[in-house]
């Protein structure tokens, strides 16, 4: 948790009357469908800060969905690429014990004391995998980093479970390897 979000929610009972344990049980009374109606309802009743509800909103339902969750999600429709995403998770477990498996609403984070791989299904067919692979020329597998940007400095496409290959595990190992 960064600086300065651990200061607002330490913050909270003072500048909203509740704290976020509070806020979160509050919030799941009311199930609200969408992130802006929560937001509104906040400002609106118990005038809250648009920063404060915001967060509150946030991290209030990042709490409703587990890992497993979002990952089911993720691959909803998409069940046939389920085995690649298995094995790269498999071996990148076995890099080490020092490795955080962080899924989010869209990708898989994988990181060390900073992301180094990202796993997203891109398509029906097809994983793409993200690297963080500084100075590494591309070649015609290990392509430039296409829709990551700057989260990522690579990206390999993935449709089949033998791409999860001794090529692709060397450049997981060199990521992580250099995310220390």
């Amino acid at each position: 948790m960064d600086k300065a979000l651990k200061t607002m929610i330490d913050n909270m009972p003072e500048k909203t009357g509740k704290s976020l344990a509070e806020w979160k049980i509050l919030l799941k009374e009311k199930a609200f469908a969408k992130h802006s109606e929560a937001v509104n309802y906040l400002k609106t009743e118990y005038k809250v800060t648009h920063g404060f509800a915001n967060t509150i909103v946030t991290l209030s339902k990042d709490e409703q969905h587990t890992s497993e969750d979002l990952v089911e999600n993720q691959y909803k429709g998409k069940e046939s690429l389920i085995p690649i995403y298995n094995a790269l998770i498999s071996f990148v477990k076995s890099l080490g014990e020092d490795i955080s498996i962080t899924p989010k609403k869209g990708s898989v984070s994988i990181i060390r004391k900073r992301q180094f791989i990202l796993i997203k299904p891109a398509t029906k067919t097809r994983i793409d995998l993200g690297f963080k692979l500084k100075d590494k020329p591309t070649t015609e597998r290990l392509e430039n980093s296409g829709p990551f940007g700057a989260m990522c400095t690579h990206r390999v496409r993935l449709s089949n479970l033998e791409e999860v290959n001794e090529e692709l595990k060397s450049w997981i190992r060199e990521a992580y390897e250099k995310s220390i």
